[in-house]
């Protein structure tokens, strides 16, 4: 049986409405239109104050919404793992009303994001269990959690026979290269680095501790890293503990890109474009896949839904995807 494990950034698919001509009213924006607000709950044992920061937004427009949903039909997967939903009664109502409630079984977990953006798996497989590792901690920092978001974990069942386990799903989305303002540019690219390095790391012990030498696992996402960067050095260890293989080293794309100076990579490996002013564009695999060793004889190909416009298609990232043999 084949089956299509893919993973797409949806780009902030919120529901929420944009408040700003009156949040600015009440609580300063600055001049990139970041805005920390405070919440306090007032509680006479305990009062609790949380903090979210983040750019004032509004829902995905509708246009860019069925963008979003014609790539994801088109490309015809089982199993989905999503990146920036604001929460599941968005993503439910996304399913229902854009991808005809095609995928059944939907696995999300608010996490730790101050932005509220979590990570999601779609499938249209029966899922068994689901687990958070929003809490996980790296041995540096032990009063920190370590994911920026969190560490999802899905069990996707044969829907052959539903009390058989068919494989794992890990889905990610690692520190973002995003510096704060008014940092240092140096010393924010190396406190992105080392948070990204230790989530890494973390991923790396939790799947030893949770995963067999012969057990069937993907683990995808938004890195927001190259493969070959040394912040993922852990993961794309060829000798380590895990022996993942990264899959979209060569993949096929659904249509050729748009010329740009320089060219994308002739290998098509690739999903994120990111360009500064003034300067050539770059073109980086962000989003990975990687494949358990006992997977790699199963992995029949691998794809990239490339985009038409070189801001992206509902999206600032091309979802991945790759065909397994199970």
């Amino acid at each position: 049986m084949d089956v299509a494990v893919g993973t797409f950034n949806l780009n902030n698919l919120f529901s929420r409405f944009n408040f700003q001509a009156e949040i600015a009213a009440v609580h300063p924006v600055d001049d990139e239109g970041q805005l920390t607000s405070s919440y306090v709950f007032d509680d006479p044992e305990n009062v609790r104050i949380r903090t979210y920061r983040g750019k004032l937004v509004k829902g995905i427009d509708p246009e860019e919404q069925k963008v979003l949903a014609r790539r994801i039909r088109e490309m015809k997967l089982d199993v989905l793992a999503v990146q920036e939903v604001e929460d599941i009664d968005t993503l439910r109502f996304f399913v229902s009303q854009h991808l005809d409630g095609a995928y059944r079984h939907l696995s999300l977990i608010e996490g730790n994001d101050p932005r509220l953006i979590d990570v999601a798996v779609l499938s249209k497989f029966p899922v068994g269990a689901v687990t958070s590792w929003q809490h996980a901690v790296h041995p540096d920092v032990p009063d920190e959690r370590v994911f920026s978001r969190d560490l999802l974990e899905v069990h996707i069942l044969d829907p052959r026979d539903p009390d058989k386990h068919l494989l794992t799903v890990f889905n990610n989305h690692l520190k973002s290269q995003f510096i704060e303002p008014n940092t240092d540019p140096e010393e924010g690219k190396r406190l992105a680095d080392e948070r990204r390095t230790r989530q890494a790391e973390t991923i790396v012990r939790i799947i030893g501790e949770r995963t067999r030498p012969d057990g069937r696992y993907i683990v995808l996402g938004d890195m927001n890293d190259t493969p070959d960067a040394p912040t993922l050095a852990e993961l794309a260890d060829p000798t380590g503990p895990l022996r993942l293989k990264e899959a979209l080293d060569r993949p096929k794309e659904t249509r050729v890109p748009k010329p740009d100076d320089p060219p994308p990579p002739a290998s098509g490996s690739w999903t994120h474009r990111f360009k500064e002013s003034g300067q050539p564009a770059k073109y980086e695999l962000f989003d990975q896949i990687w494949l358990s060793e006992s997977l790699t004889t199963r992995h029949k190909s691998s794809h990239i839904d490339r985009r038409t416009r070189h801001g992206g298609d509902g999206s600032d990232h091309d979802p991945a995807w790759v065909v397994l043999d199970l």
